[in-house]
C-alpha cells in the first residue's frame, strides 16, 4: 500500500473515532435531557398529590369554620383571617404563590385552633368531631406528600447542578424548583389559654 492510501485509512479511522465521540457525546446528551424530564414530570406529579391535598382542605374549611362560628361568635378576627388565608390560596397561580398563600392558611388554622380549646363543649360536638379528625388526617396527608415533593425537588436540582448535566440544563432552560417550607410561624407552637 502507498503513502496515499495509508493516509486515507489514518484520515477515515480519525473520522470514524471524531463520529463515535460525537455519538457517545449525542447519545448522552439525550440521556441527560430525558432524565431531566423525567425528574421534572416527578416533581409536577409530586405537587399534583400537594395540591390534591390541600384542595381537600381548602374544601373542609368552611364547614369547619362554620362549625366554630357557632359556639365562639365573638372570636370574628380569627375568622376573617382564616377566610383571607383561603381566598389567598383560591388565587394562588404558581407554585411559590401556593406555598406563601398555604403558609398563611397553616398558620391562621393554628389560631383558630386555638380558639377551638377555648370552648369544651364545641369539643363534644359530633359534627365537629367528625370535622376535626378530616382536617387532622388531611393535614397529615400535606405533611406526607410536602415530604414527597421536597425529595423530588432535591433530586431534581441536584441533578441539574451536577458536572456535565448543568450544561445541558441550561441549554434547554431547565431551572431549580421551589422547595415547600414551612412558614417561620410554625416554629412557634400556638398558644392555647383557658382563661
Amino acid at each position: 500500500m502507498n503513502q496515499k492510501g495509508k493516509a486515507w485509512i489514518a484520515v477515515l479511522v480519525v473520522l470514524a473515532v471524531i463520529v463515535v465521540l460525537i455519538l457517545i457525546l449525542v447519545l448522552s446528551g439525550v440521556g441527560m435531557y430525558n432524565r431531566m424530564v423525567n425528574l421534572d414530570e416527578g416533581i409536577k406529579g409530586a405537587w399534583a398529590q400537594v395540591e390534591n391535598q390541600l384542595q381537600r382542605r381548602f374544601d373542609l374549611i368552611p364547614n369547619y369554620v362554620e362549625t366554630v362560628k357557632g359556639y365562639a361568635k365573638h372570636e370574628r378576627e380569627v375568622f376573617i383571617q382564616v377566610t383571607e388565608a383561603r381566598s389567598k390560596v383560591g388565587s394562588a397561580r404558581s407554585v411559590p404563590e401556593m406555598i406563601q398563600a398555604n403558609n398563611e392558611l397553616s398558620s391562621a388554622l393554628a389560631r383558630l385552633l386555638v380558639v377551638v380549646e377555648r370552648y369544651p363543649d364545641l369539643k363534644a360536638n359530633q359534627n365537629f368531631i367528625r370535622l376535626q379528625d378530616e382536617l387532622a388526617g388531611t393535614e397529615n396527608r400535606i405533611a406526607t406528600e410536602r415530604m414527597r415533593y421536597n425529595e423530588a425537588v432535591k433530586v431534581y436540582n441536584a441533578t441539574i447542578r451536577r458536572f456535565p448535566t448543568r450544561f445541558i440544563a441550561g441549554l434547554f432552560g431547565f431551572e431549580r424548583a421551589t422547595f415547600f417550607e414551612a412558614p417561620e410561624a410554625a416554629e412557634t407552637p400556638p398558644e392555647v389559654s383557658f382563661e
